[in-house]
């Protein structure tokens, strides 16, 4: 690609969205540093800004055809950014313990490393539902843990205090089954592909 077609690139609507997120990145930590309450809502609503952000880049990118090779790496690299730099100042505060971090992110580069040399190799591996339910999960866990305080809610029938830190932290512990179930999944398909390679 040449320099002007990445910018090209960089300056359409989607990869804009995308940039955005990784900008933020910077107050988002400062807000949680802080970590009264006022600042991790803040926090929390910046969060889900990102994530609602992470939907529009791909929808519009999509509708209007701006699908691109810059948005292809742009993408996944500030969604990794943004809950890596979320979960390294959970750790900071004392609101998530370190070896949950620290396997959530070996899965994650070790997931990386693999697409990457099925890249190389030309070997397509279908995503399966494992990763779309770690996704939801990991996210609402965050912005719980990211809340953390004790709030008065009405849920439905249940009317009460409620604990956004355990909450959060436990819809988190649900996505790391499930980041470990499709890690599992994507590495089988990673190993099929090989073997349908060598068959061929």
């Amino acid at each position: 690609m040449s320099a002007s077609t990445i910018k090209k690139d960089i300056l359409n609507v989607p990869n804009i969205l995308t940039l955005i997120r990784i900008v933020v990145i910077p107050l988002l930590m400062y807000l949680m540093y802080l970590g009264d309450p006022v600042s991790c809502m803040y926090a929390a609503l910046i969060f889900t800004g990102a994530a609602i952000t992470d939907f529009l880049d791909g929808y519009i990118a999509r509708k209007q055809g701006l699908v691109s090779l810059t948005g292809k790496f742009l993408d996944p690299l500030a969604d990794k950014l943004i809950v890596m730099a979320t979960l390294v100042m959970l750790v900071y505060l004392g609101w998530l313990e370190t070896w949950i971090v620290v396997l959530v992110l070996a899965r994650e580069t070790s997931i990386t490393g693999l697409r990457a040399i099925a890249a190389t190799e030309g070997i397509v591996i279908a995503a399966r539902s494992g990763g779309k339910y770690k996704t939801a999960f990991q996210l609402c866990g965050i912005l719980g843990m990211i809340i953390h305080y004790e709030y008065v809610g009405q849920w439905f029938l249940f009317e009460g205090p409620v604990r956004y830190s355990e909450i959060g932290y436990w819809l988190f512990m649900v996505s790391v089954i499930f980041s470990l179930y499709s890690g599992a999944q994507y590495f089988m398909g990673f190993l099929k592909g090989i073997d349908g390679q060598e068959a061929a």
